[in-house]
């Protein structure tokens, strides 16, 4: 297609209002703005198939600005198109309360998909996004047909995920991801070569891609032609290399300098000269505007018309299914499974019982683990790997790539009608807490399963049992997480995670089977219960509490200190978070302020437990590294016994009177 001087007047126009966005802010990143805007536009004008009347139509094109420092350029564009990012949200780029923040941010600007900045996340979603495009397909065939673009830096291919993300897209033959690469050798602190030195074509290829090379990144026919041959091959991904001067046309074009800080005032007044700019800052020619309207616009208004028609044509049960799908809603699920799970269970094996009773009535149910479903547990019963052969599949062979699999995880939740979930041991938890961070600020519905939960693993060792890592999960904003006590906790649990909509769900499982409680359905979604009361007619003289398989222990410890007559309450605690959204009146209840005396108790650090056993109580937990042994052992040596815990209990007493003394 060829290109005229209107489009050689809108690249500018990105461009320009770019920079006027940053300069405007005193703050921002001019760099790719003035160097991709090319490739952007070429992208919007032919190839993007969205439309601003519906910007969360389920059948659009995704575009993902993995290089989130770039936003000014997205918001420009997003402008043009005639999304709701307004002239006046512009001129607000970077300050406090606007639709336009520093870095792309979904859910605050109309037509961003995905939120962007930490580098190399936005490819890592961008495959879950293109993943979940053939999976629906394969659910809803003729109404779920789109590709799924990308643009990223170098700095986005240096980190450790793009090579996890890339290695899982060209495994699953993912041909309908498109990368567009700004290729300008230039990072923050220098030229890319002083730390970066890999041939693209070589990785991309070996890595299953595609790869096609444009050598002048101002070549609207050139980027055209390429991101065309792209999209005829649906059997691999694709990589574009557009090679490209970072900061074109301004003072320092091709260096650093023009990265991450805003021009100069006279750079600015040079760059105009040098584009033959000659409007005042944020205007936009009115050709400008006609040739996004007549071209990305009318083309998404067509084909937004042609699909709502077509769901006209579909049977009342695809009709219902596709229209759950599209709002990510659940059918109703069922209650849990109590008669399923037997007297002893290992938290693992529970949670298999669970997720499948559930798997059963919500087909939007798929995920799987990071090379580890076999111990895991977490695989959807009666249904095929997920393949390029069989895209109906609902379990998904990530490989030993955590931080891909939360990436992923994430874009196939943004991607809309899935409802997934993704597995490792807890301890592993730290490769992706990356990929939960993102999960929780974008409000995504995704359930993480973690088990291996303790330093019950045992014989693995130190480096395999979690210390640090739940007091991290429970310190990410807007995640909840579970760690069930038995299996009417664990399904109580996932009940949890697939009613929650708006952030994601730790679930944290033992390796180790565990008894049932007495409670039959517990009240895991109050976050916190009494477990086993104080007999009736005794004074509650404390509290025990504790998570996951120390409510046991706990258990075992009330029962030695009933025999020094001292009664105690025990509190089942599977989920901070939620026992923090309860009502005074039922935190009160559980635990009562007046009761002082409190022990809590977890193999793990005891950092997070300070609000709930106050100055007057104490943990029961690990300071130090675990060891390699025999299970029972390395507990004892580690002080999980229930004599310990009751003596610890019993120390209480002296411990309060000293710090009292300590107080005159």
């Amino acid at each position: 297609m060829k290109f005229d001087a209107i489009d050689q007047q809108a690249v500018n126009t990105i461009r320009m209002l770019s920079v006027a966005q940053i300069e405007k802010a005193n703050s921002g990143h001019p760099g790719l703005p003035l160097g991709a805007s090319p490739m952007a536009y070429v992208l919007y004008r032919n190839h993007l198939t969205v439309t601003p009347k519906d910007s969360h139509w389920f059948n659009r094109d995704r575009f993902i600005l993995s290089a989130g420092h770039g936003s000014a350029m997205l918001y420009s564009l997003q402008h043009l198109a005639g999304f709701n990012v307004t002239q006046d949200d512009l001129k607000h780029f970077r300050q406090f309360g606007s639709r336009t923040p520093g870095h792309p941010e979904y859910g605050v600007v109309d037509g961003v998909e995905a939120t962007t900045g930490p580098l190399g996340q936005g490819l890592g979603m961008a495959v879950g996004m293109a993943m979940a495009e053939r999976h629906m397909a394969a659910r809803f065939p003729k109404m779920v047909d789109h590709f799924t673009y990308v643009l990223c830096g170098d700095g986005d291919l240096m980190e450790g995920i793009s090579h996890e993300a890339m290695g899982l897209a060209g495994h699953q033959a993912l041909g309908k991801l498109i990368v567009l690469f700004d290729s300008n050798d230039v990072s923050l602190d220098g030229n890319k070569s002083r730390a970066f030195g890999e041939n693209m074509q070589q990785r991309a290829e070996a890595e299953g891609w595609t790869y096609q090379r444009v050598e002048d990144g101002n070549d609207l026919n050139a980027i055209d032609v390429a991101i065309t041959k792209a999209k005829a091959d649906v059997d691999h991904p694709s990589m574009i290399e557009v090679r490209t001067v970072i900061g074109f046309g301004a003072n320092g074009a091709g260096t650093n300098a023009v990265h991450g800080k805003p021009l100069a005032k006279e750079d600015f007044a040079a760059l105009k000269v040098t584009l033959g700019w000659h409007l005042p800052d944020f205007e936009v020619p009115n050709a400008v505007r006609q040739r996004f309207a007549e071209t990305i616009g009318r083309r998404g208004n067509t084909a937004h018309a042609a699909w709502v028609a077509q769901t006209q044509s579909l049977r009342p049960a695809e009709s219902a299914a596709l229209a759950r799908a599209a709002a990510n809603l659940l059918p109703q699920l069922p209650e849990q499974p109590n008669t399923l799970i037997p007297e002893m269970c290992s938290g693992r094996d529970a949670g298999k019982i669970a997720m499948n009773a559930f798997a059963k009535v919500a087909p939007e149910m798929w995920g799987g683990a990071a090379d580890l479903a076999s111990s895991t547990k977490t695989v959807i019963d009666n249904s095929p790997l997920f393949t390029p052969e069989h895209p109906e599949g609902r379990n998904i062979a990530f490989g030993v790539r955590e931080f891909a699999m939360g990436a992923a995880l994430n874009g196939m939740a943004l991607h809309g009608g899935s409802r997934v979930f993704g597995s490792t041991f807890l301890v592993f938890s730290d490769y992706l807490k990356p990929a939960i961070r993102l999960a929780a600020m974008q409000h995504l519905p995704v359930t993480f399963v973690f088990t291996h939960d303790s330093i019950a693993v045992g014989e693995d060792g130190p480096t395999h049992e979690p210390i640090e890592q739940l007091t991290m999960l429970r310190s990410i904003p807007n995640t909840v997480v579970l760690r069930p006590a038995d299996g009417q906790e664990t399904a109580a649990a996932w009940r949890v995670a697939l009613t929650r909509q708006n952030g994601p769900t730790v679930i944290v499982l033992t390796r180790q089977d565990l008894p049932q409680l007495s409670v039959k359905v517990p009240p895991v979604n109050r976050g916190a219960y009494v477990v086993s009361a104080v007999p009736d007619g005794k004074r509650q003289d404390g509290i025990l509490m504790a998570s996951g398989s120390e409510v046991h222990l706990a258990m075992q410890a009330q029962t030695e200190l009933a025999k020094s007559g001292r009664f105690v309450s025990v509190v089942s605690m599977p989920s901070f978070e939620l026992f923090a959204q309860q009502s005074r009146s039922y935190q009160e209840m559980v635990l009562p302020r007046a009761v002082t005396h409190r022990v809590a108790i977890e193999m793990a650090s005891p950092l997070s437990w300070g609000r709930f056993v106050g100055l007057d109580g104490t943990v029961v937990g690990m300071e130090t590294f675990g060891a390699s042994g025999d299970p029972d052992r390395v507990m004892t040596h580690f002080g999980f016994t229930p004599q310990h815990v009751a003596d610890i209990y019993l120390q209480l007493d002296s411990t309060v009177l000293k710090r009292v003394a300590s107080q005159f």
